[in-house]
Parts: structure tokens; C-alpha cells; sequence
């Protein structure tokens, strides 16, 4: 429960980080507000991208290599298994909801637009947050440090939003997916259930054939 706790008072951050910018409310419960676009320096595009190709890259190389019999390649694949289950729950709800976009007309309340809308939930948020959720719950005890971890969705949430690319509740629901799939597959699920599938040589690492 406490780490819940944490995680909400993450996600309610980020209303309030990008408020000094708003115009105008709506949306969800009044969350959502245009901002004024801010391309630049650490919220610039490419370094959201470099975020996230570094953690999918980086984490699945780790957990190959690791394999799934120690500690760290188990949470390491479970953080697999939680993106895999977020990034596929949030595509589909993007094709039920078809919300419209910051940069598609300035209007947070424009849902069922169709195809090639996709604003709700920010799929890059809820991997971001998957990613990190299994990690921050096994060492968190051992290693408090681990909490820092959270600054990465609640970078890319805030990031998101100032390249208007996302509305703050696409953020935030997002950001409660992620967590909710990764706290899911760390506590509910023993074994991880993509090495599951995958070659013994994959379980037992790669590191072991060199």
C-alpha cells in the first residue's frame, strides 16, 4: 500500500507541474489544459525517444543475458512481461476511445474521433511506467534509492504533455496502467510468463554460453 501511495502522489504531480502554462480546462475532471508547446532542450522529442529505446533496448538485452534463474533477470522479465501487458491494454483502449490529440485542434474534450486518433492513454507512459514498477517493488527495500526510478514516467509524462502530444489525464492514465500492470505481474505472477515461453537457453542466460 505504501508504495501505491508513492505512486499516486507521482501521478497527481503532474497536473500541477505543467499548470503555470494552462489556458484553458477540460477533459477529465478539469485536468486537461493546452500548453504552450516546449520542443527544446530536455523535453525535446528525440530525448523522450532516447528514453524509451534506452530502457526497452536496455532492459531487454539485460534480461537475456541474465536469464530468468537470479534475482535481477526474474525482475528483469517480469518488467518485460508488465510493458508487453500495458503496451497492448493501452493500444487497444487508444482504438476504443480515439481521443484527439493536443496538437489535433486544442480540444481535450474531443473523444470518438475515429481512426488516427490516439491520444488516450499515452502508451509511451504506461512503458515507461511498466518498466519500472517491477524493479522499484523487488529492491525497494534494500536499495530505497530504487523510488527514484519514478522520475523517469514522471519525466516522460511532463514531457508528453509540453510537445502537446498528450492531455494531462493521458498522462496520468498512462502512468496509473503502467503501474497497475507491472505491480500485477511482480506480485501476482511467480515465474515471468514471457521467458515462460521462451528457449531454456534464454532462462538460464546467455551469459552461460560465454
Amino acid at each position: 500500500m505504501k508504495f501505491l501511495r508513492r505512486a499516486l502522489w507521482v501521478a497527481l504531480s503532474v497536473p500541477w507541474l505543467v499548470a503555470p502554462a494552462a489556458n484553458a480546462g477540460g477533459g477529465l475532471l478539469g485536468l486537461d489544459h493546452l500548453v504552450t508547446k516546449d520542443d527544446h532542450g530536455i523535453w525535446a522529442r528525440h530525448n523522450q525517444l532516447l528514453l524509451l529505446d534506452a530502457l526497452l533496448v536496455g532492459g531487454t538485452t539485460a534480461a537475456l543475458w541474465e536469464g530468468g534463474e537470479s534475482r535481477w533477470g526474474r525482475t528483469l522479465w517480469k518488467s518485460i512481461d508488465a510493458t508487453v501487458v500495458g503496451g497492448v491494454a493501452a493500444a487497444g483502449m487508444k482504438l476504443v476511445f480515439s481521443r484527439a490529440r493536443p496538437s489535433e485542434g486544442g480540444d481535450p474534450d474531443q473523444w470518438f474521433q475515429g481512426n488516427g486518433h490516439a491520444s488516450f492513454p499515452s502508451g509511451e507512459v504506461t512503458v515507461v511506467s511498466a518498466m519500472v514498477t517491477p524493479v522499484v517493488l523487488e529492491y525497494r527495500h534494500d536499495h530505497p534509492a530504487v523510488y527514484l526510478l519514478e522520475l523517469l514516467p514522471l519525466y516522460d509524462a511532463i514531457a508528453r504533455v509540453k510537445v502537446q502530444g498528450h492531455w494531462q489525464s493521458d498522462v496520468l492514465a498512462g502512468y496509473a496502467l503502467g503501474t497497475a500492470a507491472g505491480y500485477f505481474l511482480a506480485r501476482r505472477t511467480r515465474t515471468p510468463v514471457v521467458l515462460s515461453v521462451m528457449p531454456h537457453g534464454v532462462y538460464v542466460g546467455l551469459k552461460k554460453s560465454f
